[in-house]
Parts: structure tokens; sequence; C-alpha cells
């Protein structure tokens, strides 16, 4: 879809189904889950649920009809579209960045268009901070979404003047459910803290996950040949968060969760123990620590590494790490692998990585550092 036709009016004016079969579905868009765990389906959102997210975030951001949303994000997931979304909603312009990713370009770009609010994954930001480029004077704010930014690399951003806004949203809430203001940008950049849009209800259950309800909620799932409404007003996610108040810090799915030696380990978190003992020297996202069964403890973990991560580092921050790491949280030797399986977004995914390693076991290859 060319996506300067979601910022005419005719769009959002189509009362048709996505899938004729389904008429149920009339003012809908579907969307494709990530696929980062489980199994893929469709989720079923309105056009007023995608509208009311929009004017969300537009309020939030403080975004009027002087400002342009530009876009960097496929538009067949929620985050790109909804950055089209809010374009039309606020009426102000849009700009489109279609060539391949390039930081520098992508710089150059946003100075060019004038660009003011843009939405980028971590992956997106890493690399602006690794080419060391200024941002240009007209942005205002880049909601930061699709994985965990890092305090490290956020603050870098913001030293070069990208005024990087840590977010948490998911597929089924029409893009956003928290997202730090603009007032933030006066502090030091931090993952977590995000205040809740204004939009949601928050609330958590009794096995400690994230439950939602509010306007931009989805619809219902499409799986297959058969379509699942949803159930009530209220959605439970699979997400672990720390809720107080307002305010959300995100802290991993729970089915990430994996037992080891009789104690529950989040893999996601000895990614970031990484990080930590390797004094920033790791990038997130050129490694991952997986889980694999293991006949004595449950399961183990093993550090899997993109062949760009210095070997010398590898091995001293696995060192590092374990000198450190109780029994149940140590590592497995590390091993390097080709680039990582990622979506379109470059969001890691883990199912697929965890397959390839235990296959290249299997067939004797992928030896450990």
């Amino acid at each position: 879809m060319d996506p300067s036709l979601l910022t005419n009016a005719a769009f959002w004016n189509d009362c048709g189904s996505p899938v004729p079969e389904f008429p149920g579905l009339a003012g809908h868009v579907l969307f494709q889950t990530s696929g980062s765990s489980g199994e893929s389906k469709w989720v079923a959102i309105s056009k007023a649920a995608l509208l009311a997210s929009a004017e969300a975030v537009n309020v939030h951001l403080r975004v009027t009809s002087d400002a342009c949303w530009g876009l960097a994000l496929p538009l067949d997931h929620v985050g790109g579209f909804g950055v089209a979304t809010r374009a039309y909603q606020a009426r102000c312009g849009f700009q489109h960045f279609s060539p391949r990713w390039n930081a520098a370009e992508f710089r150059d770009w946003l100075k060019s268009r004038r660009v003011t609010h843009t939405s980028l994954v971590p992956t997106q930001v890493h690399d602006l901070v690794q080419a060391n480029l200024t941002a240009p004077d007209s942005l205002v704010a880049i909601v930061v979404g699709g994985g965990h930014l890092d305090s490290r690399t956020g603050q870098a951003a913001r030293a070069l003047g990208w005024p990087v806004l840590a977010s948490y949203g998911m597929t089924e809430a029409a893009s956003q459910i928290a997202t730090q203001g603009l007032d933030q940008l006066r502090t030091l950049y931090q993952p977590g803290s995000i205040p809740l849009l204004p939009i949601w209800d928050a609330r958590i259950t009794g096995e400690n996950l994230l439950s939602i309800s509010g306007t931009a909620l989805f619809s219902g799932y499409l799986s297959g040949a058969r379509y699942f409404p949803r159930a009530s007003g209220w959605h439970t996610t699979s997400d672990r968060v720390i809720l107080e108040g307002t305010w959300i810090t995100p802290l991993g799915r729970a089915d990430s969760l994996v037992k080891i030696l009789g104690e529950l380990v989040d893999p996601e978190a000895v990614e970031r123990n990484l990080l930590a003992v390797s004094g920033g020297s790791l990038t997130l996202g050129s490694y991952a620590v997986i889980a694999v069964p293991d006949a004595r403890a449950g399961n183990a973990l093993v550090p899997l590494f993109e062949p760009s991560v210095d070997h010398s580092l590898i091995v001293t921050t696995h060192a590092l790490y374990q000198a450190q790491a109780p029994g149940f949280r140590r590592l497995q030797p590390a091993a390097v692998i080709g680039e990582f399986p990622r979506s379109p977004l470059g969001k890691l995914r883990r199912t697929e990585l965890a397959a390839r390693y235990q296959h290249w076991l299997a067939s004797g290859s992928g030896p450990p550092v």
C-alpha cells in the first residue's frame, strides 16, 4: 500500500471488510503478529480504534497541524501504520523514507523534509549513535518501540540531539499503551517509568501479567479460517510489568521465563547483565541468550553471537559474567553463528534462532567460541 493513501479521508471512510467472507470485520484493518513467539495470526483492529490511538499519541506529544510525521518503519506493522494514521488525525505533514535503511541518508532526509516526529526501533537508534550523527534541529520527538533500547544507547542518542522517548505497546493495542512525554527529555534516558496514555486502564492479574482496557483495543483474532472475537473489555497480555499508578516499567514476556535448577530465569534479563558487565561494549541485538533443554538442570543458557562481535570481547564478557552469576544463571560456552533471524522491524525471532542453534548442534557445526 502507498503510505500516502492513509492520509486520505477516502481510506478512513471506507467501511468495507478486509476479508469478504467475514462481513463482521467491516471497517477493520488486519495486522499479522510479529511471530517472535507462538503461532502467527492476524489481529483485527477497527479504524476507529486506530484513530483513537493516533489522537492519544498526538495529544501526548503535542503534535499540531504545523508538525510533520516521518515514516521509516514497514507499513504492514502497526507501528509504521500508526505513524501515517497520526499524520491523518492531526491534519499535519507526512513524509515517507522509502529507501533501504541507511542512518546517514535518514538523517539528511529528516533535515531536508523538516520532520518533527517519527518512530524508530532500537536497531535504528543504535545505527544513528554508532555513526555519531547529530540530529536535525527540526526534530521534536522519536518514539522508540518494538524492543528494549538500553539506557546507555538511549543517553548517547540524547547527547547527539536525538529526542528518543521510550514507549511500550503491542499490536493488540493499535500501537502504543505507554509513552514517555516531552518533559522527560530533560532527564537522563531510562527505558522504564513510562506513563500510560490516558485512553488506557491497566491492572495486574493474579499471574502478575498486565491486563489492559481502552478505546484502542483490538476486536479479535483471525486464525486460519476462523475469527475469534475478543471476549471481554479487558485483554490480558503475556507481558510482565511493574505498574505504579499510571506508570509502567516493562519486565519482559512471561513465556520467555525458563526454569533452571528450580529457579525461574529470564534470558533477556541475562542479556542485559551481559551488556552491563561488558561496560557497554556489547551491542544489544548482536547477541542473544537462549535456553536449551538440559537433562540435569531442566534448561541451560547459551549465549549466541553474530560474527561481527569481536572474539576477545566475547571471551572477556563471558568470563566476567560467570564470575558474578549464581549457579542457576551460569552460561554454557558461547557460540558464534550467522546473522540472526529478524522480523521486518528488526526484532529478533528467538524461537527460530533457538531452532537454528539446535539444528547446528545436531549436525556437528556451530562450535563454541
